[in-house]
């Protein structure tokens, strides 16, 4: 029995990983973007001034604030409306991602000095690790590098036709969003 509960927590807590990190993948370069493009100097000062467990309570804002959603989601899933519902959750877990990485990326060195942090990081680190290297995880990374090289091809061949409006003549083409890869 305690052969099978662990069997189960490997597949559960891979099933996280994976769906952590197929966000993370999309939340990532949004972050960067916000980071890049949105100047709000005061605010990142203002967070990089915090003491450690400040900083610490910082992060329960983005949770707090929208783990709502998941209810709301289920809601509008239950009510028949499945794509609202999906699209709810997609946009308000991408949201928290990108606002708690943003504010990891900010505060990380002083957080550390919390040693519970720290221990839970480490471990988590090396869970994530372990995962990685894994043989699933590394044909799921290969999998997926050979999707994007194949949708890259294909979008290489298809786009020039399509880039330009009609009636323009050599007219501009249509620019990518910047988070796009």
């Amino acid at each position: 029995m305690n052969r099978i509960l662990k069997s189960i927590t490997y597949v559960l807590a891979a099933i996280y990983f994976l769906v952590d990190a197929v966000f993370m993948g999309v939340a990532r370069p949004i972050s960067n973007w916000v980071a890049n493009h949105l100047v709000l100097r005061r605010l990142r000062a203002w967070i990089r001034s915090l003491p450690p467990y400040p900083s610490l309570a910082l992060f329960s804002v983005p949770v707090i604030a929208l783990e709502p959603v998941k209810p709301v989601a289920a809601y509008l899933a239950a009510t028949g409306q499945m794509l609202g519902g999906a699209l709810t959750l997609i946009i308000g877990e991408l949201l928290k991602l990108v606002l708690v990485e943003r504010l990891f990326s900010l505060t990380r060195d002083k957080l550390m000095k919390i040693p519970t942090f720290a221990w839970a990081y480490g471990k988590f680190r090396r869970a994530k690790g372990w995962l990685e290297a894994t043989q699933a995880w590394q044909t799921t990374q290969s999998l997926s590098r050979a999707t994007r090289g194949y949708v890259a091809h294909i979008k290489g061949i298809i786009a020039p036709r399509y880039s330009t409006f009609e009636g323009q003549g050599n007219g501009s083409r249509i620019s990518k969003p910047p988070w796009a890869v």
